[in-house]
């Protein structure tokens, strides 16, 4: 299964490439999309739109994942993220392919295998499951890695499927973790959470 994950901004857009062959996951590419704070939003924009695009045809991802849009208190942020994301989300559906979102929580329970991780563990597990020769850096692509790390656990949009963290060397124990995080998915309507 091939995923890309995206963390969106406009600012700077992550992403990452991530291949899980058998149990072996491995990055076929990962950076960021930098805009320039002296373009206006429409322009940046138009960047991220182009690129999420070329990456998608480029790779021809079976899905593509992204983090929910959470509000915080910063609604100049929030708002431009969703802007991101809308075009982004754009350039899927242009792409016809499939999508795949994921809470925050549920992405460190994919990398991590905990749900309240630290974004140090997000990244060291990350650099750890893909073995990368060092953390990726800046934090947007360390985040869009681990959402294309969790999108890849959803094996074929699968949800019974998930399994959430390297067990050793790279090798992915889905049985033991689905039973240990009892995750489970409504599938009519794709929505995740823990087994109450």
């Amino acid at each position: 299964m091939l995923a890309l994950g995206i963390d969106p901004g406009t600012a700077i857009c992550g992403y990452g490439i991530v291949n899980l062959e058998g149990s072996t996951l491995r990055a076929l590419d990962y950076g960021a999309i930098q805009t320039s704070p002296k373009m206006n939003t429409e322009e940046r924009l138009v960047i991220i739109h182009h690129e999420i695009d070329v990456l998608i045809k480029k790779y021809k991802p079976d899905v593509v994942g992204v983090e929910m849009l959470f509000f915080n208190k910063n609604v100049r942020t929030a708002i431009t993220v969703s802007q991101a994301r809308g075009v982004l989300l754009l350039a899927v559906a242009q792409n016809s392919t499939k999508l795949a979102e994921f809470t925050p929580l549920q992405v460190k329970q994919a990398v991590v295998g905990y749900g309240k991780a630290t974004k140090e563990q997000v990244i060291y597990m990350t650099q750890r499951l893909l073995n990368l020769p060092s953390k990726p850096h800046p934090d947007d692509v360390a985040d869009a890695l681990a959402i294309a790390i969790c999108t890849t656990h959803c094996s074929n949009m699968r949800p019974e499927l998930v399994c959430n963290s390297l067990v050793d060397s790279n090798k992915i124990n889905r049985a033991s973790l689905k039973k240990r995080l009892g995750i489970k998915c409504n599938s009519e309507n794709k929505v995740w959470g823990n087994k109450v």
